[in-house]
């Protein structure tokens, strides 16, 4: 059986040979986080993919996150290490579902968080991040907004912006897990701490945090807060970044429930194997990548809140 550093080599080989771009997510695990050439969150990962000089993509994450890759760059070969790496949310709501619930509210825009399919990109009008979702609700020329698939985004976003929302009954199961007595816990356990947490977490958590925001702005939260201790609520992947750039601060988990078993699918030898094969290929057919690529593209020209 080969070593972790074995086979982290021959990916490095592989991947200069075959002129490829390795992007891991924030909550993959920690050795395939240290082996890419790149980790953040899904659509900055799939705009690092676009712009880049790579013929192929590996993309360490789950489905939904290689087919935004695939949307905004159909010319280059997107791989998935593990097909089976799907996202519970993204697969709550199909593009039929959101079609019936567009016919109910004619002339109201819909705001798809990127945790969606291809295909409910598609009947979207715009879409958002964790990140940029207050300011791509609030940019809709209309005072009543439809958000899929994520019921708890949704109700985050509703406490800050204007617009009237409803949304569909979405949501992550990881973040879900996550109760406002295990915060509580952890808060007693470490009373100097602050408490940081992802608007995927259902809204009694969310209320207990002193900072709301997306993976990436945990990163900079945690370079800029002076607190030594920083309680996290979201998926356990992103302590490895957390602990790596800042040494001197302790992270605490706020529950031990917060593991993504399909973040976790993938391994070092899933990337080995797919990327000596070229195989679990993700493409997009081009009448539906055209369309999600349009949502996609009209959230780009919303500048980023955090």
């Amino acid at each position: 059986m080969k070593t972790r550093e074995e086979l982290k080599k021959e990916i490095r080989a592989l991947l200069a040979e075959k002129n490829a771009l390795m992007l891991a997510h924030n909550y993959q695990r920690d050795e395939v986080q240290d082996t890419a050439d790149l980790t953040g969150d899904s659509l900055a990962l799939s705009q690092s993919a676009a712009g880049s000089g790579a013929k192929v993509i590996v993309f360490c994450g789950v489905h939904f996150m290689a087919e935004s890759a695939a949307i905004l760059a159909p010319e280059k070969t997107v791989i998935l290490p593990r097909m089976d790496a799907g996202c519970p949310m993204a697969d709550m709501i199909t593009a039929e579902e959101l079609m019936e619930e567009k016919g109910k509210r004619p002339g109201v825009p819909v705001v798809a968080y990127v945790n969606t399919t291809a295909a409910v990109k598609a009947e979207s009008d715009i879409c958002c991040t964790s990140a940029n979702a207050v300011r791509v609700v609030d940019s809709m020329d209309s005072e009543k907004v439809y958000m899929v698939p994520d019921r708890n985004l949704a109700h985050y976003i509703s406490r800050s912006s204007g617009k009237k929302l409803e949304w569909w009954n979405g949501f992550c199961p990881t973040h879900e897990r996550l109760k406002p007595e295990d915060v509580l816990k952890a808060k007693g356990e470490n009373p100097d701490a602050v408490f940081v947490c992802h608007p995927e977490c259902r809204p009694d958590v969310v209320l207990l945090a002193d900072h709301v925001c997306s993976t990436s702005g945990m990163y900079r939260f945690a370079k800029e807060i002076k607190a030594n201790t920083i309680i996290v609520g979201t998926e356990m992947g992103i302590l490895w970044r957390l602990k790596k750039e800042n040494p001197e601060k302790k992270f605490v988990l706020a529950s031990e429930k917060l593991i993504c078993p399909n973040m976790k699918l993938i391994t070092l030898e899933d990337v080995l194997e797919s990327l000596r094969e070229m195989k679990n290929i993700v493409t997009v057919p081009e009448d539906i990548r055209v369309r999600a690529k349009r949502a996609l593209d009209k959230m780009l020209k919303v500048p980023r809140q955090w």
